[in-house]
């Protein structure tokens, strides 16, 4: 080893230079294997509908289409990103790419259940493949006609779905013969509370369900004892104006903040649903477990970033946060429509990533994959229905420390 950190002090640079550019080449070379690079598109004529971001710019998604047998064939995969509860909060998101279809990349990487490679992504490669992209801090629940002069916000996710579904339909999706509505993170939460709205979208005849990912977020106590993710959920709600878009047989019943969880609208969900979630879900862990505002020492610092770094009572507080996990989550039922991947791996979003989507070493449950128990429970070829043991049992997690870099906390 030292021998070779000699070496390379007095290696010519232009040497480590091509060096450098191979090794990119090389990663460029295996990305492309696994998946494509697809461009964004503007829903322009979604602006004389008031369906804009925050900042009034047009909403967007990535489509590459799909050929051959799939031809017909949809996923419509809503992107995750937080919330945001109030106008400053959102003001601090409406200058990125959770806020303006400005800043957002002109083209997007798309892998796991996007991909349109057979290997990698066996029963749905060469269908049509949509990602929307997420701007509007609600789970596209949101719709306030008034904008405020003071901050120029729109808050209006509701009319962005009904937008890019509509654009989506004039490009095909209306024959569509199998439709899949799928999403990470809050565009997981996204496609529990639209579910059944996107299945109305489609033809009668068409084979719909939905594949929420990351999504199920829970109501429970912090550290601390009060219920932090439950005051954040209402503000935003009430901030956004999204109880006319939430669930009635919730807010019937519910004040609406809370049906902006799904343990208190699953059951009420007539579409098949396959929910794919960790029990020790590290978002929730790191927001709703154990949020900052719950620990002003940040004595859960380094537990949060990796578990394996957790006292032996944090962890029991862990656990418990699995019990309290799959309480809520057994409202799905076990019926053959609905299906349940929930493993024991410390992540958050597990379908768009190869490596846990669909891989020789991806996580497993019950010898199988995320893809193949979605791809089982879809096309009815067998049912699946599984919650994992308790962390840190299942050899199969990657453990490796959860990057949430895309999923801002709270």
């Amino acid at each position: 080893m030292e021998q070779y950190s000699n070496c390379s002090c007095y290696q010519n640079p232009s040497v480590r230079i091509i060096q450098w550019l191979n090794l990119v080449a090389c990663v460029l070379l295996l990305l492309k294997a696994e998946g494509s690079l697809v461009p964004l598109t503007l829903v322009e004529n979604a602006l004389s509908k008031g369906a804009v971001c925050l900042d009034g710019s047009p909403p967007a998604y990535h489509f590459d289409k799909g050929d051959g047998e799939g031809i017909n064939n949809w996923i419509v995969h809503m992107e995750g990103g937080g919330w945001c509860k109030d106008a400053d909060d959102c003001l601090g998101r409406k200058d990125t790419r959770l806020g303006s279809s400005k800043q957002m990349v002109e083209d997007l990487y798309f892998s796991g259940i996007l991909s349109n490679e057979r290997q990698y992504n066996p029963d749905f490669y060469n269908w049509n493949r949509v990602k929307i992209r997420y701007c509007d801090g609600s789970s596209f629940t949101g719709d306030v006609e008034e904008v405020d002069p003071t901050n120029n916000l729109y808050f209006r996710g509701a009319r962005i779905f009904s937008a890019v579904m509509e654009d989506l339909l004039a490009k095909g999706m209306e024959k569509a013969e199998n439709a899949i509505l799928s999403g990470c993170s809050a565009g997981g939460l996204t496609t529990i509370l639209h579910c059944d709205n996107f299945k109305a979208l489609l033809p009668s005849g068409a084979t719909v369900k939905c594949v929420p990912d990351a999504g199920y977020f829970i109501n429970v106590e912090d550290i601390s004892g009060a219920r932090f993710i439950e005051d954040y959920y209402s503000k935003v709600v009430s901030t956004q104006g999204s109880k006319k878009n939430l669930p009635t047989s919730c807010t019937s019943k519910l004040s609406p903040g809370l049906c902006f969880f799904p343990q208190y609208v699953a059951s009420h969900i007539s579409t098949p649903i396959f929910i794919v979630n960790s029990a020790y879900d590290s978002w929730q862990i790191r927001n709703i477990l154990a949020p900052g505002a719950a620990d002003p020492s940040d004595s859960w610092h380094s537990c949060k970033l990796d578990l394996t770094k957790c006292s032996p009572d944090q962890l029991s507080i862990v656990q418990g946060f699995k019990k309290e996990f799959e309480k809520a989550v057994s409202v799905v039922g076990d019926s053959p429509s609905s299906g349940m991947f929930i493993d024991s791996c410390y992540d958050h979003c597990q379908t768009e990533s190869q490596e846990t989507w669909f891989k020789s070493d991806s996580p497993h449950l019950a010898n199988t994959t995320i893809s193949k128990a979605v791809g089982d429970w879809f096309y009815d070829r067998s049912p699946f229905h599984h919650v994992d043991c308790n962390y840190p049992c299942n050899p199969t997690c990657q453990n490796a420390v959860s990057d949430l870099k895309d999923h801002p906390g709270i």
